[in-house]
């Protein structure tokens, strides 16, 4: 199976604009922003670590993001293997959260239930996430908050305010923001507003203007799949996805059976092939299939265990955004490394596929589309991913070690 390389997408896919490309990158799936604003001196000169960004508006950049940020470490259910700090250290700029009503009223970030797997409060992550951001002002920063609770915004603001991270989000003018009406990323830099919002479900513009809706102005595709084809259909939207932003689920479940019980867990296996650059069920072969049926890459490439191949996913993040590749190396965490992953510290930028299978085949995962919360309950999950923590914590208490 004969599969272009991202130079050579890009090549074929150069567009004409009035506005000519950086002459150091002449290949490039995107084409520079039409928004070119005349900052003022004060304005930055380097955004998210390249020049040439500053003047790309928000709505015309990938940023790699991973799924479920604050669940990390050696869990059947957690989804990472660094912290928060460490993923934006790497140069993760897209960061997902799944919030839950606490007992005591505070919002906790967990994984299906804070019984399985609580990852904190939001207040506390956010702290973290603010830090960083002070450390590194010319960063712009996304978090999309899957508020599978739809807890008010209001509450969300909260959290926000005793983070001392409300004086750095982004405020948009109305409450839907067409894909090429986003400010450059210097200017958002330049005001302040550098950190993007987006809540699935429950956002009131009225209420709290800079919780923005997601689905009407961002579409995902399916999540929690097990088909390495990753098509970039969309699967959530109530907007027009030609005119609205783009987020790919890019990781892969496999359906697996824990002592006699079903489950969906991260495919760990085949964690080198789907975090890898180029090759069957690659970062690289899911934007080239959105840059297919849309036109152009996804915004927000969302992952499992992102490090698990080192500086891949940046690697074709900027290659996307026609950019030099980043010159920091990712160190791979052990809890990101799959079966196949290097012995040494460091994976190679691009991992050589196994062959490997899942034991949930090619059949992708059905999810529902409706536009409500039960898009993103715990019942549309299934109830092996409830019972694969249970029995996990079961086995944990028991001294024994489980790894899948």
């Amino acid at each position: 199976m004969f599969l272009p390389t991202l130079t050579t997408l890009a090549a074929l896919l150069s567009l004409s604009s009035t506005t000519s490309a950086s002459p150091s990158h002449s290949l490039s799936a995107r084409s520079p922003s039409k928004h070119s604003h005349n900052l003022a001196a004060r304005a930055p000169t380097v955004c998210n670590g390249h020049a040439e960004l500053c003047d790309r508006s928000y709505g015309n950049v990938t940023f790699i993001g991973t799924h479920n940020s604050y669940g990390n470490g050696s869990s059947i259910m957690d989804n990472q293997g660094k912290g928060v700090v460490d993923q934006l250290n790497d140069g993760v700029r897209t960061l997902q959260v799944q919030a839950h009503k606490g007992s005591t009223g505070d919002i906790r970030l967990c994984h299906s239930s804070c019984t399985l797997l609580d990852g904190g409060s939001l207040t506390s992550y956010l702290t973290k996430v603010k830090g960083w951001m002070d450390a590194n002002p010319n960063e712009v920063v996304s978090l999309v908050i899957v508020n599978i609770d739809t807890i008010e915004p209001s509450t969300y603001a909260s959290a926000f305010d005793a983070a001392g991270m409300t004086s750095n989000v982004y405020q948009p003018a109305g409450a839907v923001t067409a894909i090429d009406a986003w400010p450059t990323l210097g200017s958002m830099i330049e005001s302040g507003g550098r950190m993007v919002v987006f809540m699935d479900y429950a956002a009131d513009f009225n209420s709290v203007g800079w919780i923005i809706d997601e689905f009407s102005n961002m579409w995902e595709d399916a999540y929690d799949v097990t088909d390495q084809e990753f098509g970039c259909n969309v699967n959530r939207s109530s907007g027009s996805p030609t005119t609205t932003l783009s987020l790919t689920n890019h990781f892969l479940d496999v359906y697996g059976n824990i002592l006699g019980i079903n489950a969906w867990l991260p495919n760990k296996d085949l964690l080198n092939e789907t975090n890898a650059e180029t090759g069957y069920g690659s970062i690289g072969q899911g934007a080239q299939n959105c840059v297919g049926l849309w036109g152009r890459p996804p915004n927000h490439i969302l992952l499992d265990f992102y490090d698990s191949n080192g500086n891949s996913p940046f690697n074709v993040a900027a290659q996307l955004n026609g950019v030099s590749a980043p010159t920091n190396t990712v160190e791979v965490s052990e809890d990101s490394k799959g079966s196949n992953a290097e012995a040494s510290g460091v994976a190679k930028s691009t991992a050589a596929a196994t062959g490997a299978t899942s034991t949930g085949g090619t059949a992708a995962r059905t999810t529902t589309s409706a536009l409500n919360a039960a898009g993103r309950s715990v019942a549309s999950l299934g109830s092996g991913v409830w019972v694969a923590g249970i029995v996990a914590m079961m086995v944990g208490a028991g001294g024994l070690s489980l790894s899948l």
